[in-house]
């Protein structure tokens, strides 16, 4: 990228959160392949810091240890930074209001300790597209930056939608309300070495047998280093503030390719494929049940999660690629023989 289309200089400082993480990681060795010699990454205490190893052996990562629910530790990591990339997220809480905590509280406590900087160039926030939703549009329609997300998140049954989904509007508040420039980054599926398990889109083995949902569904996969990428060049892209972005990869292979790959390069077991009517009269009794013994069965499936991963769409990268000038480095078919191969390598789980 040219001088002139960066909002900041390659010495400028950045911060990362989340940067222990999968993809957090990812985000600071690109940001080193773009120039950047003043990287901090804010870790809780208790992080491991094994993933970003690699990076700091052959550049100068500056860690802050810290925890964003501190507003004081948030003062001190954004102290001067141009960029923020936050990426810290509660990812792994089943309860919302866990998710609540570690996401929003969180994201509220950063915005608060940046929006009185004078050096505060960009503010990108990174959220999924779990938070979108297709209830009222037609099967295979196009999923892009213009369609309605989540408006009742709590009723999808899952903390992460629920918090990514309060995230962004609490990001879009402090835009608007004070100023804070920001550009929001819905990743899909990302994926690559490091990931275990199949993800929900193609079908759940929470029964005993894998059932096969996605069928003839295309799966929004995007690799770890291409979306890492788009993350990084949307912190430094002029012309982007308040942009939604969403990343996926080109040449998206559908729920059914993908299953009959694994299946034949990391491990072949049982699967059963469940007609879209079937898995709709599923998920509709489940939440039923759910409704009726009174949350005793969590409603982990339900109406408003089979339109959002299994009714089916189509998606595009196009604006992406339009304001950042990005455009995926892996292909589609070299980030699976990778993932595969770290599958193999490692052992399989089937979630």
């Amino acid at each position: 990228m040219s001088r002139r289309a960066a909002i900041s200089a390659p010495d400028a400082p950045v911060l990362v959160t989340g940067a222990t993480g999968f993809l957090g990681a990812r985000v600071v060795a690109s940001l080193m392949e773009h120039g950047f010699s003043d990287v901090r990454c804010l870790a809780r205490p208790s992080s491991d810091l094994e993933r970003l190893e690699a990076v700091m052996r052959a550049h100068h990562v500056d860690v802050i240890r810290g925890n964003l629910l501190s507003p004081d530790d948030c003062e001190r990591a954004v102290r001067d930074v141009a960029v923020i990339y936050h990426l810290a997220a509660g990812t792994g809480e089943k309860s919302f209001a866990d998710a609540f905590l570690n996401s929003v509280v969180t994201t509220r406590n950063l915005l608060d300790a940046a929006r009185g900087s004078a050096h505060l160039k960009r503010f990108v926030s990174i959220s999924s597209f779990a938070v979108y939703t297709n209830r009222d549009a037609r099967s295979r329609r196009r999923l892009d930056e213009l369609c309605a997300v989540e408006d009742r998140p709590e009723l999808r049954g899952e903390a992460y939608c629920f918090a990514k989904a309060r995230q962004d509007a609490l990001v879009g508040e402090y835009g608007k309300a004070r100023g804070i420039p920001y550009v929001l980054v819905r990743p899909g599926v990302v994926y690559g070495p490091g990931v275990t398990g199949i993800t929900r889109r193609i079908g759940s083995g929470a029964f005993g047998i894998f059932l096969h949902l996605g069928g003839s569904n295309v799966i929004p996969l995007t690799y770890v280093d291409n979306c890492a990428e788009a993350i990084v060049l949307a912190g430094i892209r002029n012309g982007v503030d308040g942009e939604a972005l969403n990343v996926v990869d080109d040449d998206l292979p559908t729920s059914r390719q993908f299953l009959r790959l694994y299946k034949t390069h990391v491990r072949a077991f049982r699967s059963i494929p469940v007609p879209r009517p079937a898995s709709y009269a599923l998920c509709a009794l489940w939440e039923a049940y759910s409704a009726w013994s009174e949350g005793q069965l969590p409603p982990v499936f339900n109406r408003r999660a089979w339109h959002a991963y299994w009714k089916g769409n189509a998606y595009t990268n196009a604006k992406a690629k339009r304001l950042l000038g990005w455009t995926p480095r892996v292909p589609t078919a070299e980030g699976l023989r990778r993932y595969f191969e770290s599958l193999r390598e490692r052992g399989p789980r089937v979630a």
